[in-house]
């Protein structure tokens, strides 16, 4: 039977099996049809400031990150320039997770330790963590953020600008919140809301890089301090190396009118030579020296007279 097909050993038309097939088929193009659109890259940074991993695309000195991407900037800031506008500054050696927050261009920054500056325009639904602090936009602004962890938990925020969002700070494991308003610049210690320095001065994104310095400062980096007494002289060159006694005698000579000239200081391990204010005697030349050292010779092994006026042994 052309065009008739057999379920249960009853035929029905082909028509009707086609059908059924794209009916089927409904259900699974609907559900490909409501999945969201791939993520967009959230920002790129250059490979050669930071360790980068998680969902990411490598071209050539670059890396976009797209998705749960972690970014740990070697012993320099790594820039994160974001696609939404913006950048985010990672300080040294501090690691940053980022993440997609929601719907849209928000995001999710998550530090680990260290210290980031972020400046964006902010998103309703952007998420910013630390080990203790969560972080969320009540009122949207322009992020100009710095923030850093210490060890022990002690956290910085600088929320400045004059365009800064007021944001609302909670407790990872408590009920305590803390509102943010633009401008203010305190430290949560050890990481707690209950504790608050709200008159914090020291900064609290990336230090501020040392200038470079000429050779002769790297020599003496503090010569004022050396001459007030601040800061101890550098070591010598000519020091003794570790486990031998060195000795530095240092003396000031002075002596006033009418008074002999103090001893000069000599070295005990060497006799000191007979000083005289003569002038030396010019050195003879080499046939005179040797002449003298023939009369010498012969003089010492030639017996003679004794000289006239020797007194005779008794």
């Amino acid at each position: 039977m052309d065009g008739v097909y057999h379920s249960m050993g009853r035929p029905f038309p082909r028509q009707l099996t086609f059908a059924a097939a794209l009916f089927a088929a409904v259900p699974a193009m609907a559900t490909r049809a409501q999945q969201p659109p791939a993520p967009q890259p959230m920002g790129v940074v250059a490979t050669a400031d930071a360790l980068v991993t998680g969902g990411l695309e490598v071209q050539g000195s670059r890396a976009r990150l797209v998705s749960n991407a972690s970014v740990t900037a070697y012993d320099h800031p790594a820039a994160i320039e974001l696609a939404r506008g913006g950048d985010v500054l990672v300080c040294a050696t501090s690691q940053l997770h980022l993440l997609h927050s929601g719907t849209g261009q928000a995001l999710l920054f998550g530090l680990d330790r260290g210290a980031l500056e972020i400046h964006s325009p902010t998103d309703v639904q952007d998420v910013i963590l630390t080990p203790d602090i969560r972080f969320t936009v009540e009122q949207l602004g322009a992020l100009d953020l710095r923030l850093r962890v210490t060890r022990d938990g002690d956290t910085c925020v600088e929320n400045a600008g004059a365009r800064a969002p007021v944001l609302m700070l909670s407790d990872a494991f408590s009920q305590a919140s803390y509102r943010l308003l633009p401008g203010q610049h305190v430290l949560f210690e050890h990481g707690s809301l209950r504790e608050v320095v709200d008159n914090e001065r020291s900064p609290c994104g990336c230090p501020t890089p040392a200038p470079a310095r000429n050779a002769a400062e790297a020599a003496h980096p503090f010569p004022a301090a050396i001459s007030e007494g601040l800061a101890a002289p550098p070591a010598s060159a000519n020091a003794a190396p570790p486990g031998e006694k060195h000795t530095q005698v240092t003396e000031t000579l002075s002596y006033g009118a009418g008074q002999p000239p103090p001893p000069a200081l000599t070295d005990t391990s060497i006799p000191a030579a007979t000083t005289s204010t003569a002038p030396p005697p010019t050195p003879p030349g080499a046939h005179d020296l040797i002449h003298a050292l023939g009369r010498f010779f012969h003089k010492l092994f030639t017996p003679g007279p004794p000289p006239a006026d020797a007194t005779p042994a008794n």
